[in-house]
């Protein structure tokens, strides 16, 4: 009776487990991709009021938006590993 009772707890908690690391998947690229769209407005806003510093502007952008991929990259990988282990 107890053996079936840990048997079962474990199997419910894995399930969990699985259903956490799918939730935080999504939930990390709906972050980037809101970040990363919060970026370019603030990028335009910017070039609009001082266009002489577009280019300056653009590959700061870029840089950033670079790291925030690479940021929701990593949290990704390890949302699928929870889910695979």
């Amino acid at each position: 009776m107890l053996l079936s009772t840990i048997l079962l707890q474990a199997a419910g908690a894995a399930v969990w487990g699985k259903v956490a690391g799918a939730v935080g998947a999504g939930i990390a690229a709906i972050a980037a991709a809101f970040g990363i769209g919060k970026i370019g407005q603030s990028a335009m806003e910017a070039i609009s009021r001082q266009p002489e510093a577009a280019g300056n502007i653009r590959t700061a952008m870029l840089i950033i938006g670079a790291l925030v991929e690479g940021a929701c990259l990593f949290a990704i990988i390890a949302c699928l590993m929870a889910i695979v282990m």
